[in-house]
């Protein structure tokens, strides 16, 4: 244990180091080497169940700061951060800056980060109103898209804000919240987790013979 709390400690000098560290032009490239240590940092289960998780953060305000269009960093900012680091006003708070620069340059799929920012502000700070505003977000930027992915994206999340506007505790909109992490998790913890909370909300989640994971709202809001 004191070994790994000594590899976490020079892990966090090494961020804060990186952090005031001029990319020189570089900043893509200083950002997408930082998610890499990122992954091997909490894909290492065992040292995760000793120390925890909450060097997140500091790796993310480095890829925010450098890099806010890569995209794809930000599911795994959203499940390290809040779901297990238990800090979603973090996680929160990265994505709006990180939103505020992407803003200014949309790129295909930035609705997505709108749908994490929701996710997080519905399950784990229990801001429905802040969810309702960013799952309309979510639905403004895909619905400028004419491809079946974004139109389906900007319908769900139409959907999902309609159910909160009518009803802040909406299970519908919990399960679909969590039905999004589940289709987007990146490890069986994250899986079980969701499946779990679906269940517990009274939705069901079946696999079809083809193996496709599909899942039911609960009977009643």
């Amino acid at each position: 244990m004191q070994n790994l709390e000594r590899e976490e400690e020079s892990e966090r000098l090494r961020l804060n180091l990186l952090q005031k560290t001029p990319s020189l032009g570089f900043a893509n490239l200083l950002a997408d080497w930082v998610f890499l240590g990122f992954l091997t940092y909490y894909g290492d289960d065992s040292a995760r169940g000793e120390t925890g998780y909450s060097l997140s953060p500091e790796y993310f305000e480095i890829i925010v700061d450098r890099d806010p269009h890569f995209l794809n960093s930000y599911l795994f900012l959203s499940n390290s951060i809040s779901m297990y680091a238990g800090m979603p006003e973090k996680s929160v708070a990265l994505m709006e800056k990180g939103l505020k620069s992407i803003a200014k340059n949309p790129l295909p799929k930035s609705y997505y980060v709108w749908r994490y920012k929701g996710t997080d502000e519905l399950l784990f700070l229990g801001d429905a109103q802040a969810a309702r505003q960013s799952f309309e977000k979510a639905a403004e930027w895909a619905s400028i898209y004419s491809d079946p992915e974004s139109q389906n994206v900007a319908a769900i999340s139409r959907q999902t804000a309609q159910f909160l506007a009518r009803n802040p505790n909406s299970k519908f909109a919990q399960v679909g919240a969590w039905t999004m992490v589940l289709q987007n998790a990146v490890d069986d913890r994250t899986r079980k987790i969701a499946v779990s909370r679906i269940e517990a909300l009274g939705g069901k989640v079946v696999v079809t013979p083809e193996g496709e994971v599909k899942v039911k709202l609960p009977e009643k809001d």
